[in-house]
């Protein structure tokens, strides 16, 4: 594996994660702005505007330094077009932004707008995760990919709460989407503890056992389960916004810790491989040097379960001194142990993007069979997991098999 490409990338993750969270900010404010009719947060949308086009630029030149490396190393295709989908998405902002300077552009187009480049960022961290053979790196990619997506949520449910509670109630979509919102983030931390470093996990479980998640909850409550004629406060809008950006802030730290456990791990595996290497060629050199004669050969045995030779299954050292066999046999043996633990840790986190993907696909399937949006599609399939009392992984493996026999 070049450990090389992956310093790199990990440099460009930091530099998604940082727009990403820009381009959060960036919504946040535009809903307000919009939803107040040009009143409230007209300096402050301008001012994060500005910090995502300067984030933005650092992203692009990120992507530049690792530009050599993509075209060397053996990626996925997926990657190099998801990277050029969110190129192509960054170029639409300046549009957006001028357009929203003449509220010529309403607040659920502007939501959806940031929300699909936000979508095509994330999804190149996922492409990159896809891509790792080392499974230490993948599992960290992984934990950030989920992070990622279950703060995003966040960032919706921010929004969708601040449209709710500025103008007065919730209506039946709206409160449908806050439940569906809560549980894909509550579905996304559990995939991220079960695959961050264990500094990140407990900064996680910090943050959702804070007293101000009891003041989310409670106004969570307000949003799913409050009628649409009963008006709520104006207030508690800001108070809402608030708490919600209060804790994707947290969020972006927890980020910034897997960034830098990814980072670090990157930096330990190539002083692993510079080492490693510099060990079998010397080892490899020593073959040019002559062996005390007079010291005995060593036989190598092949043995059976219970660690006895098998007989007419042994093979002499040709000449190899028992030292240097010794050395070599250690090295063999050491390095099938760690490849066969690597292979089954990789396994792991593949899996766990695996079964994203099989989601996804299988809400997009259910979007077009049905005609329904992607929260009604994810209401269907968790209905379908539960009434069969199976995981969601499983039930969507079967629904996108069965539209592959139905072709």
């Amino acid at each position: 594996m070049n450990l090389q490409y992956f310093l790199q990338m990990g440099k460009l993750v930091q530099s998604i994660s940082n727009l990403v969270h820009g381009l959060q900010r960036e919504r946040g404010a535009s809903n307000i702005f919009l939803g107040s009719g040009g009143e409230k947060f007209g300096s402050e949308r301008k001012a994060i505007a500005a910090e995502s086009a300067r984030l933005c630029i650092v992203f692009e030149q990120a992507l530049a330094e690792i530009h050599e490396e993509l075209t060397t190393h053996p990626v996925s295709s997926h990657l190099l077009a998801h990277i050029a989908s969110a190129l192509h998405g960054l170029e639409s902002l300046a549009e957006l932004r001028s357009r929203m300077k003449t509220r010529a552009v309403s607040v659920s187009e502007a939501t959806e707008s940031y929300g699909l480049l936000i979508h095509r960022l994330i999804a190149v961290v996922f492409e990159a995760a896809d891509t790792a053979v080392d499974p230490s790196l993948a599992r960290l990619l992984v934990a950030m990919v989920h992070l990622m997506n279950g703060k995003e949520f966040c960032g919706q449910e921010r929004a969708t709460g601040s449209v709710g509670f500025s103008s007065g109630s919730f209506d039946i979509a709206q409160a449908q989407r806050m439940t569906h919102l809560v549980e894909a983030q509550e579905r996304c931390f559990e995939v991220f503890l079960g695959f961050a470093d264990e500094q990140s996990r407990w900064q996680l479980q910090r943050l959702l056992t804070n007293e101000r998640e009891k003041e989310i909850g409670r106004l969570r409550q307000f949003g799913c389960s409050v009628g649409r004629y009963k008006r709520l406060a104006s207030e508690l809008a800001d108070h809402w916004f608030a708490l919600m950006s209060e804790r994707m802030d947290e969020l972006k730290k927890v980020e910034e810790s897997v960034e830098g456990r990814f980072h670090g791990r990157c930096v330990e595996r190539y002083a692993e491989a510079r080492s490693s290497l510099a060990h079998h060629e010397a080892l490899i050199a020593s073959l040019d040097q002559p062996e005390n004669p007079a010291q005995p050969l060593l036989v190598l045995c092949e043995s059976n379960r219970n660690g006895e030779p098998q007989p007419g299954k042994t093979w002499d050292s040709d000449g190899v001194g028992q030292q240097f066999g010794r050395s070599i046999f250690d090295l063999v043996r050491e390095q099938s142990r760690r490849l066969q633990q690597m292979s089954e840790d990789l396994q792991s986190a593949k899996e766990a993007l695996e079964d994203r993907k099989t989601q996804e696909k299988a809400v997009l399937l259910l979007m077009g069979h049905r005609g329904i949006n992607n929260d009604e599609a994810h209401r269907v399939l968790r209905k379908l997991a539960m009434d069969q009392g199976k995981k969601l992984p499983e039930v969507a493996r079967a629904l996108v098999s069965m539209a592959n026999v139905l072709k």
